[in-house]
């Protein structure tokens, strides 16, 4: 899958990604601006509370949602938001994570090229610990930086900077249907750190709106064994894989028309489902040092290394589902 994106020109790829841009940016409005904590509207959970509550980072208050277990977390994920999009188009997928006992934060910012300036403003006070949760929850040490699209390539510079800072207690990334942009590949190179710390993915099938799987190179260049899982598609049209499989599957029930406008697909509940299973499983074994061995492969090459929920999406012939590779 990734060598034809490769051979895909660039000077097509850029212009497909200035258009969405340009209508994404007409049809969405700039972010809300940081204001004093309150209840996520509409949140549920036995188990978590969401809590809408800005960080102050050198002076400067960020707007950001926290999904906070209600026990001691064991540990902190970054899930941010993508492009043109807010925390709250990840209200589900957050909450999935937050209920396996990891505390989540999502900064509610621009996300255009994955805003360098703002990553490495975040990178360094996480690795300072001058982040500080609501509710009088204590900042955990362990962290893992994720987020979905123009996110998850804020989400690998966050990672890339404390990887810079030496930070020790960085356990490594997880994304959705990551976009990549400059940088990218050496940012994940630095939170893989030589194939020591996962860096994981959950993608959908290739389209304009991901650039056609652009991340998968970098993923592949990485001396890791699995670097996660592309979502099934259901069929062929015009040589293109169809159906299934949405960029905004992460997003699933908390997305909106303009979503599914710049998608041009909508979520599936099985879809966003697998995606929640892996995401949540991934995050809870990297915070805990666990290892479910039935969401990852040895060998992305080789199926017969993967795990039982890997081996049952992979490589049919349709619907098809296949590791990163």
């Amino acid at each position: 899958m990734n060598s034809t994106s490769a051979r895909r020109p660039a000077r097509f790829l850029a212009l497909v990604a200035s258009v969405v841009g340009v209508v994404a940016a007409f049809l969405v409005g700039s972010p809300p601006p940081a204001s004093a904590a309150t209840a996520c509207s509409g949140y549920s959970s036995s188990s978590s509370v969401c809590v809408s509550s800005p960080i102050t980072v050198g002076g400067t208050s960020y707007a950001a949602d926290w999904y906070l277990p209600n026990g001691t977390a064991s540990g902190l994920m970054l899930v941010e938001h993508g492009f043109s999009r807010s925390c709250k188009h990840l209200r589900g997928t957050s909450k999935a994570i937050a209920e396996k006992g990891v505390m989540v934060f999502c900064v509610d910012e621009d996300m255009t090229a994955g805003n360098p300036e703002l990553a490495t403003i975040i990178g360094n006070a996480l690795a300072d610990r001058t982040v500080v949760p609501p509710n009088g929850k204590p900042l955990p040490t362990k962290y893992i930086v994720g987020g979905h699209s123009a996110g998850g390539q804020f989400a690998a510079l966050v990672g890339q900077q404390l990887d810079t800072r030496g930070y020790a207690d960085l356990k490594g990334a997880i994304m959705f249907d990551p976009v990549a942009a400059e940088g990218f590949s050496a940012a994940v190179s630095a939170i893989s750190a030589g194939g020591t710390r996962p860096v994981l993915s959950v993608a959908a099938r290739p389209s304009v709106i991901n650039l056609f799987n652009n991340s998968f190179g970098a993923l592949n260049d990485l001396p890791n064994g699995f670097v996660g899982i592309q979502l099934v598609w259901t069929s062929y049209f015009l040589g293109s894989p169809t159906g299934g499989s949405c960029h905004i599957d992460s997003e699933g029930e908390n997305t909106d028309v303009i979503g599914v406008a710049g998608a041009l697909c909508s979520p599936n509940a099985t879809q966003t489902a697998r995606l929640r299973d892996f995401a949540t499983t991934w995050a809870k074994d990297l915070a805990t040092g666990s290892y479910t061995a039935s969401h990852y492969c040895t060998d992305a090459e080789v199926v017969a290394t993967c795990g039982s929920a890997v081996k049952a999406l992979v490589d049919r012939t349709l619907p098809l589902a296949a590791p990163i590779r």
